[in-house]
């Protein structure tokens, strides 16, 4: 495996002070566009830029199965991960309807379904196996598997043009491993990190808590984030830990959806903190891990919407705030441009 990315902390403390200056002087009371000012200042520090344009939105979509399914951790079948993939090809998923309203490039890539799919247009085969192990079992993928996956999401990265990265995956069982990597990383009781994914019921939630309690036992020496990912990952959310890195290191804008992207966030975070600076985090969904991953990782979501489907939808409906916030910073006019006089000073 190439050596990972180094992702230096932007420290630009000219650029921020005049930033702040224009934003200031826009012609509205300050602070008045609350949130929305963040959002322009933080899109205009990953971009370097006083006037910020975000190009060629590409929205990826990592598929890959997971061998934990076989505990019966989802409510859905295995087989509805590949059943999607082409659903997502031809168009019919949400993510596919929200990134055609917002003009964003949709691929998926093939991280490790259990299918073999035909080569078609959208479509990268980057497949490392056909679905991870039985992390019941043994580790979910070797530290060789690991490796390569996420060197394959820095490579997927370097071949997609513009400057703005939307995450988003499809993997039945995926919560599960998303919930493990929480537990282990950020020290929370994995009863508290497991919630109900596909729509598991009552009962059918307390058998996946313990499942995943005995995985965590199985693999209770998997501490280093690397080596947790291999244990208990997938490799959706491995190659997602190499787009985040690579998307980083480019300064590309990072919009992070659901619970399971923000577990890749939450292993690209633990290797390199200052990938967090590049990441908008889109929305809080109802999957019970997430809330308390985005409070340990410290950020705030744009949206909270209810949402629990993933795909990248999230990502793909707070895709108009970012354009928003940059047309702000680029079209709004200033106090001495528009001929308006300043409020007076608090």
């Amino acid at each position: 495996m190439n050596s990972l990315p180094t992702i230096a902390p932007l420290d630009q403390p000219e650029l921020d002070a005049a930033l702040r200056r224009r934003l200031d002087g826009k012609t509205k009371p300050l602070g008045a566009l609350g949130r929305l000012e963040a959002l322009a200042l933080q899109i205009a520090q990953v971009l370097g830029t006083e006037h910020p344009r975000l190009e060629q939105p590409q929205m990826v979509v990592f598929a890959g199965d997971h061998g934990l399914t076989a505990q019966g951790v989802s409510a859905y079948p295995a087989d509805v991960t590949w059943q999607m993939v082409m659903n997502f090809l031809a168009g019919g998923a949400a993510v596919s309807v929200l990134a055609r309203q917002h003009g964003l490039s949709l691929t998926v890539v093939d991280a490790g379904v259990r299918c073999d799919f035909a080569p078609q247009a959208g479509l990268l085969l980057r497949k490392i196996a056909p679905g991870t192990a039985d992390a019941s079992q043994a580790p979910a993928m070797t530290a060789d598997q690991c490796a390569t996956a996420v060197e394959a999401g820095r490579d997927v990265v370097r071949g997609l043009p513009g400057n703005a990265l939307l995450l988003g995956e499809m993997g039945i069982g995926n919560t599960s491993s998303a919930a493990l990597l929480l537990s282990r990383l950020a020290g929370i009781p994995i009863e508290r990190c497991t919630g109900r994914g596909t729509g598991l019921d009552d009962a059918g939630l307390a058998h996946k808590v313990r499942v995943l309690s005995a995985v965590l036992q199985r693999h209770a020496g998997a501490v280093e984030p690397l080596q947790a990912l291999a244990a208990l990952g997938g490799f959706e959310i491995a190659m997602m830990v190499g787009a985040v890195l690579q998307a980083a290191q480019e300064r590309r804008v990072i919009v992070v959806d659901g619970f399971i992207v923000c577990s890749a966030v939450l292993v690209a975070h633990a290797l390199q903190p200052a990938v967090l600076q590049r990441c908008v985090f889109a929305h809080r969904s109802q999957e019970g891990g997430h809330p308390l991953l985005l409070e340990h990782l410290g950020v705030e979501p744009l949206l909270d919407l209810g949402l629990r489907l993933g795909e990248g939808s999230g990502a793909a409906l707070a895709w108009p705030l970012l354009e928003s916030a940059c047309r702000i910073l680029n079209e709004m006019a200033s106090f001495e441009s528009a001929g308006v006089s300043r409020g007076a000073e608090a």
